[in-house]
């Protein structure tokens, strides 16, 4: 199955209820994603001090035909690129929230992952986690730098599931969920091009296979809340969240970890 775009601003909040995702097709220029596409090759160059496997701000994952760690996210990342953060905040994209919220949006967390040949994708999970405050109403954005498919571990989404809430223990824990958890027959990829946006809920269970493709699958993260769901929360979130990634860390013996 291939993801369909709603038709009017009604069906995007419809689609958004029923199934827990959308898919809105061209919503960003080209002109623009070239920009984003060119900012995300600059900042791998520009800041290539900050991939240290200490900063916190920088993910790895394994190469799954070499076994390299290898670097693959910055989590945030608009304070480094100006077109991120335009994206983040454009007024296109935050119409679009209001239409789902029926209120403002507020930015809550950003990163770019870069996704190269070889590496790994991550198990089928929920957002949520059941931090105290942490927005029920949270949501996240994909946008789409390269076209995302199937061979280059483009997210897949599965309908429905989210109507049950939170599906595994809350214990202010990540967890992922038993692949049984989900009817695989109802799987829905997230297949892209650049300027297309999908919207999926913090209890929409998703996950990405391995990019077994020669292209990299870069595309910005961008997750958000409701106003009435704790307004403003981006500065809180990363605090609590650097902290909690120190502590984690530190149980690996991974310690010294700061933020750049």
């Amino acid at each position: 199955m291939t993801a369909t775009s709603p038709k009017t601003t009604t069906d995007y909040r419809a689609a958004f209820e029923r199934d827990g995702f959308f898919v809105v097709r061209s919503l960003f220029d080209p002109a623009l994603m070239r920009k984003a596409l060119a900012e995300a090759d600059q900042l791998m160059s520009d800041h290539a001090r900050l991939k240290n496997v200490k900063n916190i701000r920088c993910r790895w994952q394994d190469n799954v035909f070499t076994g390299e760690c290898t670097f693959e996210t910055f989590d945030p990342v608009i304070d480094l690129g100006p077109v991120c953060d335009q994206l983040a905040h454009h007024p296109r994209l935050l119409s679009l929230l209001a239409t789902v919220y029926g209120e403002p949006a507020h930015l809550f967390k950003d990163k770019l992952i870069y996704k190269p040949p070889g590496v790994k994708g991550y198990g089928l999970h929920q957002d949520w986690i059941s931090w105290e405050g942490f927005p029920k109403s949270f949501l996240t954005v994909l946008i789409p730098f390269d076209p995302a498919d199937r061979d280059n571990g483009c997210t897949v989404v599965y309908p429905g599931y989210h109507t049950a809430g939170s599906l595994t223990p809350q214990d202010g824990q990540y967890h992922e969920l038993p692949a049984d958890t989900v009817d695989e027959s109802l799987a829905e990829p997230l297949i892209l091009e650049p300027g297309d946006v999908a919207v999926f809920g913090g209890f929409t269970p998703h996950r990405s296979d391995p990019n077994i493709s020669d292209r990299w699958r870069r595309q910005l993260y961008l997750s958000y809340n409701a106003h009435s769901d704790g307004g403003d929360q981006r500065e809180k979130h990363y605090r609590e969240f650097h902290a909690w990634l120190k502590i984690k860390y530190a149980e690996y013996g991974k310690t010294e970890t700061y933020f750049e």
